[in-house]
């Protein structure tokens, strides 16, 4: 009796196996710099939300997985990743060549540029009234190797580097720095209710947002597979309106499936 219990207890577990199997991961580890809004920041009562935290939830939900999102700065999400610490990473992170070089990426899914804000009373109404003057960036992100690349033709006086958009704001509220380069979809849906800052020019750096993942993780297909169906079911164009108040344009990556980026 006691062999046959044991027998059945073996079998079902062994059943219950073969079926997670079947179904694939059960849970994924998503890495995002939290306070990156509007893609990722906590809410009134602490919950993550975001443009990319519905993102995320969804492809989970459609792969048969559990998301559990970790809170990593920015700079710190590429050794996450590689490392395996965290199965995915999102915070508006532009695909690069350079970065395709040691990480993989989904098919791209917002198009963006960067962007100049500066507190209305300081008068600066474009890239050349950073001339002699000091501005904020995001450690390690696109605006941070725009600002080092240009730094000598915008007559940059100093750059200073900072951990996501809250403690930068905060600084350019205060004075401490005369303008911030970053995202320009985070800090329009920033300051649209904070008439003390404007965004005053688009930077044109044609960039394109995407899950990152280790190079050529398992997990990259069932991502880059979940998005292009959202892309074709209208969720991820839904998703959008939610966070910028309107659907996205036609042609844009947001709507239209495209291929994993190679190099």
């Amino acid at each position: 009796m006691l062999k046959r219990w044991k027998s059945s207890v073996l079998g079902a577990i062994a059943a219950i196996g073969l079926m997670s199997a079947a179904h694939g991961q059960t849970a994924i580890k998503v890495g995002a710099n939290i306070g990156n809004v509007p893609w990722e920041f906590q809410d009134a009562s602490g919950k993550f939300v975001g443009f990319e935290i519905d993102l995320m939830n969804e492809v989970g939900k459609r792969i048969g997985a559990k998301v559990e999102f970790v809170n990593i700065p920015f700079q710190g999400l590429f050794a996450a990743v590689q490392s395996g610490q965290i199965d995915a990473a999102v915070s508006s992170i532009t695909i690069t060549k350079k970065r395709l070089e040691s990480v993989s990426f989904a098919q791209p899914y917002y198009d963006s540029d960067q962007s100049l804000t500066v507190l209305k009373a300081s008068n600066i109404t474009n890239l050349a009234g950073i001339a002699g003057k000091t501005v904020g960036v995001d450690t390690a992100s696109t605006g941070d190797m725009w600002a080092t690349q240009h730094q000598a033709e915008a007559k940059i006086k100093e750059i200073k580097r900072y951990e996501g958009l809250n403690p930068a704001m905060l600084d350019l509220a205060a004075g401490r720095i005369d303008g911030y380069i970053s995202d320009i979809p985070a800090l329009l849906y920033y300051v649209k209710d904070k008439p003390q800052f404007a965004v005053v020019e688009r930077i044109k750096t044609t960039e394109q947002y995407s899950v990152m993942t280790a190079k050529n993780a398992p997990i990259l297909a069932k991502i880059n597979d979940t998005i292009t169906a959202m892309k074709k079911d209208g969720s991820l164009a839904a998703i959008h309106k939610t966070w910028f108040g309107t659907a996205p344009d036609a042609g844009m990556a947001t709507a239209t499936v495209l291929e994993i980026p190679k190099l």
